[in-house]
């Protein structure tokens, strides 16, 4: 037997409100205290990555310049080392050859000397890089963590609220089913436009979705109307329920 159009339209209030209970339930999805935490814990290790590869950057110029420079000290060290040993060997007994040698030496040691300087310098420069450097891993260490504990909050809070929305939805979509398709376009249209409220009582002549009283004019034509015709509030376009 097919239901009446006062069936009909008390039907579709109660999926209007299943649909608005599970537009609760989305938005609680959506605002589940834990997600702000958890952007918040992913920002800071973006902002740790970012200062992380800045620093790492300079740290490893440094320390390849570090390198470099004992390579080059080492290289000079020995060379003073082979002239050293020459000079003292009984090898080389011109004078001026002596006296060559021993210029080349000092020379190299006044070279190594700066270039001593020079390393000391780098190794000032990157001892703080490298200090950063382990703080940045261990803030990173301890903002992973928090953002993984919140993580597993949030997964366990939606499972929760899906649990809760599949159990409306299926509750709705039995209601909708016996509310007329074409019926359920309009109401699905006017939903979208009039932020989830589409269909409203008519209570003391006065819209209960806009709080709007309608006009005597108004008024009359729906007392008037006939059984089953689709009633409209002209200023807000509601579907009205007498």
């Amino acid at each position: 037997m097919a239901l009446s159009s006062e069936v009909i339209l008390e039907t579709l209030l109660e999926v209007q409100a299943a649909d608005l209970v599970a537009d609760q339930l989305r938005h609680r999805r959506e605002s589940i205290p834990e997600r702000a935490l958890r952007a918040d814990q992913l920002r800071a290790l973006a902002a740790l990555d970012e200062e992380g590869r800045t620093t790492a950057v300079r740290f490893h110029d440094l320390d390849r310049s570090q390198r470099r420079q004992e390579d080059e000290i080492a290289a000079v060290t020995a060379k003073i080392t082979d002239i050293d040993r020459s000079l003292y060997s009984g090898t080389v007994s011109s004078p001026r050859d002596l006296q060559a040698m021993q210029a080349e030496i000092e020379a190299l040691t006044r070279r190594r000397a700066l270039m001593e300087e020079k390393l000391i310098e780098v190794m000032e420069e990157a001892e703080p890089l490298g200090v950063a450097l382990a703080g940045i891993e261990e803030a990173t260490a301890v903002h992973q963590a928090e953002a993984e504990r919140l993580g597993f909050l949030i997964a366990e809070a939606e499972k929760a609220i899906d649990g809760e929305l599949a159990e409306v939805t299926a509750g709705r979509d039995a209601l909708a089913a016996g509310v007329p398709r074409d019926l359920l376009v309009t109401y699905e249209r006017l939903r979208a436009r009039l932020g989830g409220v589409a269909i409203t009582r008519l209570e003391a002549g006065r819209c209960l979705g806009c709080h709007l009283a309608l006009p005597s004019g108004e008024l009359d034509a729906i007392r008037h109307a006939p059984p089953g015709a689709s009633l409209f509030h002209e200023e807000c376009g509601r579907l009205l329920v007498r």
